[in-house]
């Protein structure tokens, strides 16, 4: 029964960084080029479910196919959120393994950031920038934040929300560390 709700949470828990990372790109695209008249093209395969690598503590692992490449990523869900926000959707933190990408650290933040916002995750004494897009920030350097992460006990993001009201939301990291070498096992280093 644990196996099929965590499958169900992780078939919900899409990585972030995918989706943004896709938004982006489909921005850069609509920005570069000029509107083409749609052509019909080859069908699409459905997307594959998300394939469970196992909890650890207060983190899960699990990977998933995009675009025909194996993705491999960590997430955890925020402990604590203040203050609350009306309509607020689920508070992400994962870190993301791709082959042509190591080390993507990502927050889903369940809300519009403001245009240019930053983005302030604190661990212990450190304070690690992200930058935002959309309802996303992303670590300016990802292997610093894992690195910073295996350290410490938890991380506490804290961002400029709507109306203004600056937003804290805490992430454990107990099971950070196994769940990273999971993925990174998934997902080797070629």
């Amino acid at each position: 029964m644990q196996s099929k709700l965590l499958l169900v949470l992780l078939a919900g828990a899409v990585p972030v960084l995918a989706q943004a990372q896709a938004q982006a790109q489909a921005q850069v695209q609509t920005q570069t080029r000029p509107h083409a008249p749609a052509r019909p093209g080859p069908a699409r395969p459905a997307a594959q479910a998300p394939k469970s690598i196992g909890k650890f503590d207060d983190w899960q692992a699990a990977t998933h196919q995009e675009a025909g490449q194996l993705v491999c990523y960590a997430f955890t869900r925020a402990t604590a959120s203040a203050p609350v926000v009306p309509g607020r959707g689920d508070v992400v933190l994962t870190v993301t393994q791709r082959t042509g990408g190591r080390d993507a650290v990502a927050i889903s933040a369940g809300f519009a950031y403001p245009a240019s916002a930053e983005v302030q995750v604190g661990v212990d004494a450190s304070q690690l920038p992200f930058y935002t897009a959309n309802r996303s920030a992303f670590a300016r350097d990802g292997k610093a934040v894992v690195a910073t992460f295996t350290k410490g006990r938890q991380a506490i993001a804290v961002s400029p929300g709507p109306r203004n009201a600056q937003v804290s939301d805490t992430f454990s990291l107990r099971g950070f560390s196994p769940a990273y070498a999971a993925i990174n096992k998934a997902c080797p280093l070629k």
